[in-house]
């Protein structure tokens, strides 16, 4: 990296790479939405239930989780380029293949191993691990800059899908979505060549870490995290995954609910920005106990709510609540492990807050076909949320006693 050899040059260059890694996301990120917009026209050309038509966004979801493990790793030996030329590649052939399916089989699995495992994976926990490592003073809020792509992707891919389906159909859409990927993905990713070695961190990123991070076995700490992400996920998924059908329950129209759950996106973006500059002052940990504690208020608010006004008022509290508490994970492990596993120990605990978000959001639907009501799915949620809040509490805790040990908490 000694084209970068200078201070300067290398704050400079940091940040038009965050600019790069925030659109790539963005990119990445519509595979999963892809895949929802398309439920309906599927279900219509291949004779297929709502069920069946939904396969392809579950295969998509598993593949981009399980793809962000292997492509953390491979990202840790090699850098991002190289797995961000390779994911990019594989997005962008993988919708110009789907155009040729033929079945809601051939469909699916072209969603779920080329475009999710293959391709989407390369984009979300990759990329924010990586800028993990151009930052030190700003990395929190570099890591929500960062992450918060998937969000403007769900702000910007549904509505720009759905039109071009509505004019030219699916497939001539997904051509169209193929092609622009392969050509941002040939503009953009050839500047993230420069590979950030151990050797050139900063005196914080060279502190030796101790071997029981916070007196855990880095396996045991691993898993704290995992089953932290996986109940922090659960809870969430009950507004996200429910808000339009939970707004017809109460009596509005389908336009509200995707009103209220588009102003709720919107905020989680807000909350991913806040939370990556508060993170930097107080470290990840009491982050993420921070917004879970707030989450869970935000979830029993909307128990009581009744009128469309309030409704509004609870969905954007939400979305102020629960965005930041992803990125407080990959600030937890870029805190207390070693920044040469950043990305794959990254990708492991990414995974398991999309397997919180699937769970959740089954369980909330399986919940209410039993009640007939969505008190009891945000009950659950809660109950999930509390979980999460009392792993938070007590590596907070732990962390407050280990502090003479360990530099920051």
């Amino acid at each position: 990296m000694s084209e970068l050899s200078t201070p300067e040059r290398v704050a400079g260059y940091a940040w038009i790479r965050l600019v790069l890694s925030m659109v790539l996301l963005t990119m990445g990120g519509s595979g999963m939405y892809a895949a929802i917009v398309t439920l309906q026209p599927i279900a219509l050309e291949f004779g297929a239930s709502r069920s069946g038509a939904s396969t392809p966004y579950f295969l998509t979801m598993m593949g981009f989780g399980l793809g962000g493990v292997v492509m953390g790793r491979w990202s840790d030996r090699s850098g991002i380029m190289v797995p961000a030329l390779f994911g990019g590649v594989c997005l962008g052939g993988g919708y110009l293949l789907a155009v040729q399916a033929e079945s809601l089989l051939t469909f699916g699995l072209i969603h779920g191993l080329i475009i999710g495992f293959l391709g989407a994976s390369a984009f979300f926990a990759p990329l924010v691990a990586d800028i993990s490592h151009w930052f030190v003073a700003r990395r929190g809020l570099a890591v929500g800059i960062v992450i918060s792509g998937s969000y403007f992707a769900g702000a910007i891919w549904p509505p720009v899908l759905q039109h071009f389906i509505d004019l030219h159909g699916w497939r001539d859409t997904y051509f169209g979505l193929g092609v622009f990927c392969l050509v941002l993905t040939a503009v953009a990713v050839p500047f993230l060549y420069p590979k950030f070695r151990a050797s050139e961190e900063t005196h914080e990123d060279k502190v030796a870490l101790p071997v029981r991070p916070l007196g855990f076995g880095p396996g045991q700490f691993q898993c704290l995290l995992c089953i932290a992400g996986i109940a922090c996920c659960a809870a969430m998924a009950m507004p996200q995954v429910h808000l339009i059908v939970y707004a017809g329950d109460l009596g509005f129209t389908a336009a509200d609910g995707a009103q209220m759950l588009s102003l709720m996106l919107t905020c989680g973006i807000i909350s991913r920005l806040t939370s990556g500059w508060i993170s930097d002052r107080i470290g990840g940990l009491k982050t993420l106990m921070l917004g879970s504690f707030l989450q869970m208020i935000a979830l029993a608010a909307f128990i009581p709510v009744s009128s469309l006004e309030m409704m509004y008022v609870v969905a954007a509290f939400f979305g102020l609540t629960q965005g930041g508490i992803v990125p407080s994970y990959a600030m937890i492990v870029r805190t207390y492990f070693p920044a040469g596993d950043a990305g794959s120990r990254t990708g492991v605990v990414l995974l398991f807050t999309l397997i919180g978000m699937a769970v959740g959001g089954w369980m909330a639907g399986a919940i209410y076909d039993l009640t007939g009501s969505y008190d009891a799915a945000f009950i659950n949620a809660i109950g999930f949320n509390i979980l999460n809040l009392l792993i938070a509490g007590m590596l907070v805790r732990r962390a407050s006693v280990h502090l003479l040990s360990f530099g920051r908490a």
